[in-house]
């Protein structure tokens, strides 16, 4: 199977649901347990075999950059202190993947949608992974399904596959509500974003997990403008009737988005009660608390 071996990662947003919190680093730096959110996506970008990851930051702030960067000073010091274990994730993502930063700049509209411009020169004509830097796929061996939307996407030959899940129906309008095809369930035929409950095909939305060829980065240049904002639902919606876009529907309790606080913190949770290091605590600390 032909693989896919680049991926960009949208990580240019305010954060302002974290206000304070992120008045000086991005949202995707906030840890989860022990690590900055953004690296579970790396770890899962690696676990498919990704060779080159390319991540969209917030113009004048090259916080994740500097992050994912190599510290002498502090490889030094950590060594002179038997510390320098500390680092073995990070040294284990530098000898995988290789790293492009690129500041998602000004003259850019906000909206999800842009990243994937502000990459173009990246993607060229190949297809690429693009992830939201705010979600998780809670897996036990990262990367399994992302390694599933890659076998869709290469036997249904599409030019997008997009990763879903059913939400409460009252929830429906906070996302993109996806049309489906009577004669093929998995394939999309439209997506509609933020609409109210009553206006919704279906309660199945889209998450931050997608595979496109290059012709999207031709979509969304043409794509409008909505309340300032550059939608990918959108232009996933334009993508679907021009073309052949698919549906990979996540595991059972598979998908987290981390973009608010509470959800943050219930990502926080899920992952600890699983974590060989601290689940045994965090589920006698739960305990306790009854």
């Amino acid at each position: 199977m032909q693989k896919i071996t680049k991926a960009v990662i949208a990580a240019a947003g305010r954060g302002t649901r974290f206000l304070p919190a992120v008045k000086q680093y991005p949202k995707e730096l906030i840890a989860i347990l022990n690590k900055p959110q953004i690296q579970y996506l790396v770890e899962e970008l690696i676990g498919t075999g990704v060779t080159d990851i390319c991540i969209i930051y917030r113009h004048g702030d090259p916080t994740i950059k500097r992050y994912f960067t190599p510290d002498p000073i502090l490889e030094t010091y950590l060594k002179q202190n038997n510390k320098l274990e500390y680092l073995d994730s990070l040294k284990y993502i530098w000898s995988k993947v290789k790293f492009k930063f690129i500041p998602q700049h000004q003259h850019l509209p906000y909206g999800n949608a842009s990243p994937i411009l502000a990459a173009k020169s990246f993607i060229k004509n190949d297809n690429f992974y693009y992830l939201f830097g705010d979600d998780l796929t809670i897996e036990k061996k990262p990367g399994t399904f992302l390694q599933e939307m890659a076998k869709t996407f290469i036997n249904q030959k599409a030019d997008a596959v997009i990763a879903v899940q059913p939400v409460p129906w009252e929830e429906i309008s906070r996302y993109g509500s996806i049309l489906f095809d009577k004669k093929d369930d998995k394939r999309i035929l439209d997506v509609l974003e933020k609409v109210d409950r009553q206006k919704a095909p279906s309660n199945v939305t889209q998450l931050g997990r997608f595979i496109f060829n290059h012709k999207i980065i031709d979509v969304i240049k043409s794509t409008p403008i909505k309340n300032g904002e550059l939608w990918l639902a959108d232009a996933n919606a334009t993508l679907a009737k021009n073309g052949k876009i698919y549906a990979q529907y996540t595991p059972e309790n598979a998908w987290m988005t981390t973009g608010d606080p509470m959800r943050w913190l219930k990502a926080n949770i899920v992952l600890a009660l699983s974590h060989p290091q601290f689940s045994t605590d965090i589920k006698q600390f739960i305990k306790d608390l009854k």
